[in-house]
């Protein structure tokens, strides 16, 4: 294989693979019908559990530190100062309404750091427990890593609060050096640090990123509405990656320059939203398939509507369906229109190298959520992180409000693992349901999108009841008293959608045993093949199979 042909493949899969292959959406206040800000984040991984978390509020003596453990390793990096006073956490959404959700682009990578302490799952949670808004989490992301340094590779963050959602793109210095003073003696030199920029999304627009680093040129007078570090075209330039003027700079250019892999397998994610988002822009696949000169996309785009709750979780449904990407279409689907290939997502047949489609909605995912954040509503209420487990196009969001005291036993952290079946994990009563979709997928998918349709609908129809009751006891009894309420309807409602899920997955085992189909009336039928799956059997086996 020649060299250039090799280096595609490295840089490929250090695109795709290098940690959570991520897909978010931001929605700003004034693109959403209650002018709520919204984030979407999947955290797809074939190594992560799906688990929501929980952090509550602290206060620590001056002096203390904290162990800082790799969120996808697991492995301990270190300590670092811990804060005075910590707020309280539910997933990726704080009790003032923040919101952080990330996707790995990789980037050079040159520019990691092995000897750094944070990474940027630990960026995420730490920023959530120390910041109040997104320009504050903005600011804590970056004196933390200019004091501990950052050892992941480049990231992609949407950072949101009641008002505002940015886009933030960092990526690593490099480790330190070896260099000899003038005595011969040898020192380490340590860039520590990341070079970065931050957007705000204007009013009225959306935006997405799926894993690939989309800022390019930015403005560099414009504080309200663009953040970047001092340096972040000077150490390009300093690396010789970037000559002319500082207005031509483009960060994801310089530091994560796009190939086709960047284009198929992320940028094609990015198109799939904003195609359904604003079906009047009539915007063309050329660009994510990679044909030469086609009109990159925009790094925002105008929804043809205000979108609610669940057109974003409509929007983080998908599988290219209606485009040439359709993975329900080709061959691989098999006779049942499966949309989920298994990896790996790059292959070989005699040394020739192809690929799989890579969708928002893949079987991997651990969990994914939906925030919704509004700064019309006290904070104890208004914050709501609607959250679900295993792949987004079969799960169910539930609503998690940010201020809630504890965490539903369905969802909770140590209940089961990737490795350890629980009986009490939705975890794994959703995986129960979708790994048996898989095997005769159109018709099984039929049920569970109704009956996820059921869930999703109530949960939303009761949201301005339940709101109205928690605050009208705050008015009462105090916001302490309105937070429980919400604890405990959460709760109540992750429990509806466990025990619903349970019984589905059972009901499904029994409607499709060995391949048939149990109507009302217990009926017994037998389905067959569609016509084309029957004639490419004949095509592959000629006469073999021929009644004679």
């Amino acid at each position: 294989m020649k060299k250039n042909v090799i280096l595609f493949f490295i840089s490929l899969m250090l695109t795709i693979d290098h940690g959570k292959s991520c897909t978010n959406i931001l929605v700003s206040k004034g693109a959403s019908v209650d002018n709520a800000v919204m984030i979407s984040y999947a955290a797809d991984s074939h190594e992560l559990y799906g688990e929501l978390y929980f952090r509550p509020a602290a206060k620590y003596p001056a002096g203390t530190q904290m162990d800082i453990i790799e969120w996808d390793t697991q492995k301990y990096r270190g300590k670092i100062r811990q804060a005075r006073e910590t707020y309280k956490v539910v997933g990726n959404m704080n009790e003032y309404q923040l919101a952080i959700g990330e996707t790995t682009f990789g980037g050079k990578e040159e520019l990691i750091d092995t000897t750094a302490v944070l990474d940027y799952g630990n960026l995420i949670y730490i920023t959530l427990q120390r910041a109040k808004t997104a320009r504050a989490a903005i600011d804590t992301i970056v004196a933390l890593i200019k004091e501990n340094g950052y050892r992941s590779s480049g990231e992609s963050f949407s950072i949101s609060d009641a008002n505002e959602v940015w886009i933030m793109e960092i990526i690593g210095k490099g480790s330190p050096v070896i260099i000899k003073d003038k005595k011969g003696k040898e020192k380490k030199v340590y860039n520590k640090g990341a070079v970065w920029v931050a957007i705000r999304v204007p009013d009225g627009y959306i935006c997405a990123h799926a894993n690939q680093a989309r800022i390019k040129r930015f403005p560099l007078n414009d504080k309200a509405n663009c953040l970047y570090s001092p340096d972040v075209i000077s150490f390009a330039r300093a690396k010789g990656w970037f000559i002319g003027p500082d207005s031509m700079f483009s960060f994801a250019d310089t530091y994560a320059p796009l190939d086709f892999g960047a284009k198929r397998f992320c940028e094609a994610r990015v198109y799939s939203i904003f195609r359904r988002a604003a079906m009047s822009q009539n915007l063309s696949p050329d660009y994510v398939m990679g044909v030469h000169d086609a009109k990159p996309l925009p790094l925002f785009i105008k929804p043809d509507k205000k979108l609610s709750v669940s057109d974003v979780f409509a929007l983080m449904r998908d599988h290219f369906e209606g485009t040439p990407m359709d993975m329900t279409q080709d061959i691989g689907a098999g006779p049942y229109a499966c949309p989920y290939r298994w990896r790996p997502l790059i292959w070989k047949v005699d040394s020739v190298a192809y690929f799989n489609e890579r969708a928002i909605s893949t079987q991997q995912t651990a969990f994914s959520f939906i925030s919704q954040a509004r700064s019309s509503m006290p904070r104890y209420v208004g914050g709501v992180l609607w959250f679900g487990v295993d792949d987004t196009y079969s799960t169910v969001y539930v609503p998690m409000y940010s201020n809630i005291n504890k965490i539903p036993i369905w969802f909770a952290p140590q209940n089961g693992d990737l490795y350890t079946y629980s009986d009490s994990s939705a975890f794994w009563a959703f995986n129960y349901v979708s790994n048996l979709a898989y095997s005769r997928y159109s018709d099984m998918i039929v049920d569970i999108v109704a009956k996820q349709k059921i869930l999703e609908d109530k949960f939303i129809a009761e949201q301005a009841k339940t709101e109205l009751e928690a605050t009208n006891i705050a008015s009462v009894e105090g916001e302490a008293a309105a937070i429980e309420f919400l604890t405990q309807y959460s709760n109540s409602k992750s429990a509806e959608t466990f025990y619903t899920w349970k019984k589905l997955g059972h009901d499904l085992l029994v409607k499709y045993l060995d391949g048939n189909l149990k109507t009302k009336g217990h009926h017994v039928e037998h389905p067959l093949y569609p016509k084309w799956w029957y004639q490419q059997i004949i095509n592959q086996t000629g006469d073999k199979l021929k009644m004679k």
